[in-house]
């Protein structure tokens, strides 16, 4: 299990460092039309969904990158104290702990192999993780680990693609049927979202309303949110 995390980090030494991909720039329209939809989602699935105070909601993200979701979450009322990262990238891991409050603890390394000392959490959160995982055993063990680590009442957030990117062999979409099968015992509600990014980038160019005129075809959402609860 133990290799693919390595084979993981090799393919993300790939990449553009964080923040120099103009694709993810906020600046850019399409990004943050992007991040606004999936920002609003999670705010209704939240709303209707959870049921105790965000202040007192305690909630661990699987591979937390540099922190962006966790500080979004404090922003919208969560405790910084009982918010959790962790991150297998050691320069993702020094960026998470420069840009959170030093009271939100960051845990580096494989999340199959880190030491959670048993603490149960009320929302575990995944987003574009299991798309990045290409062995299915380890995106099983990862699943069944996230689930053990929930309360009798917690529940799974996630926000992942569907569709392969044939321009990226080192990704893998995740379908929702694959959700359902990486979580037998859930509930899941979802919601389909997210405007495919290449078809986004090429569509505010024209005018940013036609990122919202395409996104009302169903088929054109690449993404999905699932809130996924015990039974």
């Amino acid at each position: 299990m133990l290799d693919e995390a390595k084979l993981v980090a090799d393919r993300y030494s790939q990449r553009l460092p964080a923040g120099d991909d103009p694709r993810y720039n906020m600046l850019n329209p399409a990004m943050w039309l992007i991040v606004q939809e999936r920002q609003r989602v999670l705010l209704r699935m939240l709303d209707r969904y959870l049921h105790k105070p965000l202040n007192m909601t305690n909630l661990l993200e699987i591979g937390c990158g540099a922190g962006g979701n966790l500080l979004d979450l404090i922003r919208i009322g969560f405790n910084p104290e009982n918010l959790f990262a962790n991150e297998l990238l050691p320069e993702r891991v020094a960026l998470a702990r420069k840009n959170l409050p030093s009271s939100c603890p960051i845990l580096e390394g494989d999340a199959l192999a880190v030491d959670f000392k048993s603490k149960s959490f009320d929302i575990i959160y995944q987003s574009m993780v299991f798309t990045s995982l290409l062995d299915f055993q380890y995106r099983q063990e990862l699943a069944h680990k996230m689930w053990q680590l929930l309360h009798p009442d917690g529940s799974i957030l996630w926000y992942d693609f569907v569709y392969n990117n044939p321009s990226n062999k080192n990704v893998r979409g995740v379908s929702l049927r694959q959700v359902k099968l990486l979580f037998p015992e859930g509930i899941i509600k979802y919601k389909r979202l997210t405007l495919a990014p290449p078809i986004a980038r090429i569509a505010v160019k024209l005018h940013p309303l036609m990122y919202h005129c395409l996104n009302t075809f169903p088929f054109l959402r690449s993404h999905v949110m699932c809130w996924i609860t015990k039974k």
